[in-house]
């Protein structure tokens, strides 16, 4: 087979210096450059990820690109970071299963760190506080854009819609995110195996609110503390279906509202630079490890959200097919999804509460919101905008 042609799934990294060292070291310069270029989220990530791989490059079919796609959808953790780890695999094995994770996150985690350095630094000078001012309310657009977007997709049933709907209540009323999951899974399975349904589909979700002092939380951090952060974004990596925005949903639970390491203000203003940044919108915990315990912090928390899904891509990575077929995970992903569209709903109401407080953040969400819709710019233009109009609002108040 000559390196141009699709492999699909099939890439023999045992096998001369094209296979062993090669395809590895190529697997990284692509990802890496991904990494640095990958604003817009998950959905824009694996729109690029498609165009490189399959079009350009025809490392693998189409049929293949969509079979680890779906394969992604049946485990915990950020989607497009884990078709990043999948694909590595089927091209390079497991040097290019370990190279394309890595190159793909590494470029937002350091940008990340970088930014909440200047955020612990600054971040309570006016001039930043007039950029999250204009930011936020587009981030509150952006959200509910993709929760428009997604309600097509998941909603398949009224069944669904009412699983949905109860989801959303449960959280509100202060239900565990996870229970919340769990239950919309279970149900859907139970429901399937009752009346024999199909479908699948994929997620997202978000959060807000008041500002910042005395960071990090921990300036010389003990190791039980260390330990803590680590097992805590450890967990939310393990158990997070939804990628994305259910994420914060997540974060508010353990950080905001069970440690109380961080301030709502404090959580959105990571969501804002996660999605500033490009790359894996998982490395907000990158910032919020670094709000906690500075560089070791961010470092710890950045390790511990992505572990989980390199060991489960390489757990999945010989039961692609057979999961892809299986009409039992099929419903559980239905239940999943229904009720991560809760939580995104829920989280979003939450976070417009408090980040659109007078006429002109609502202009900005409003005309956010119609560009999203009219217009295919990626999603950094927007927050851009926000961060120059906040900024301007500032500095003539």
């Amino acid at each position: 087979m000559s390196q141009d042609q699709p492999s699909g799934g099939h890439g023999d990294d045992e096998d001369g210096p094209a296979g062993s060292g090669g395809r590895w070291r190529e697997v990284a310069g692509l990802f890496l450059r991904l990494g640095v270029i990958a604003f817009g989220g998950p959905a824009a990530h694996i729109a690029m990820m498609r165009d490189e791989l399959v079009r350009r490059r025809r490392w693998v079919s189409d049929q293949r690109f969509a079979d680890l796609m779906g394969a992604t959808n049946l485990i915990p953790g950020p989607n497009s970071t884990e078709l990043a780890i999948h694909l590595g695999y089927d091209r390079a094995r497991w040097r290019g299963l370990i190279a394309a994770g890595v190159c793909f996150i590494l470029p937002a985690a350091l940008m990340v760190t970088a930014l909440a350095w200047a955020y612990v630094e600054y971040g309570t000078t006016p001039a930043v506080a007039g950029i999250l001012y204009g930011v936020v309310p587009a981030v509150v657009a952006i959200v509910a854009f993709a929760l428009f977007g997604l309600l097509r997709t998941v909603i398949k049933s009224v069944w669904l819609g009412v699983l949905a709907v109860a989801g959303l209540a449960a959280y509100l009323l202060g239900v565990n995110e996870l229970i919340v999951l769990a239950a919309g899974a279970v149900l859907a399975a139970a429901a399937r195996l009752g009346r024999s349904a199909a479908g699948a589909g994929n997620p997202h979700g978000l959060l807000a609110a008041p500002l910042l002092t005395g960071l990090p939380v921990f300036p010389d951090p003990t190791g039980a503390q260390l330990a803590q952060l680590f097992g805590t974004m450890l967990k939310i990596g393990a158990v997070l279906y939804g990628s994305g925005y259910v994420l914060l949903a997540f974060l508010r639970g353990d950080f905001v509202a069970r440690l109380g390491w961080i301030t709502e203000q404090q959580l959105i203003d990571a969501v804002s630079i996660g999605q500033v940044t490009p790359g894996p919108v998982f490395t907000t915990a990158t910032f919020i490890g670094y709000l906690v315990a500075g560089p070791v912090g961010a470092f710890l928390a950045t390790v511990a959200i992505f572990l989980p899904s390199f060991v489960f891509v390489g757990l999945l990575t010989r039961l692609t097919d057979k999961l892809r077929s299986s009409e039992w995970t099929s419903a559980l992903l239905d239940g999943v999804n229904a009720t991560a569209l809760a939580l995104m709903a829920g989280v979003s109401y939450q976070l417009a509460r408090t980040a659109i407080v007078d006429p002109l953040t609502v202009v900005i969400a409003v005309v956010t919101l119609v560009l999203l819709w009219r217009t295919k710019l990626n999603n950094a233009w927007y927050i851009a905008a926000g961060a120059v109009i906040g900024l301007a609002h500032t500095l003539l108040t």
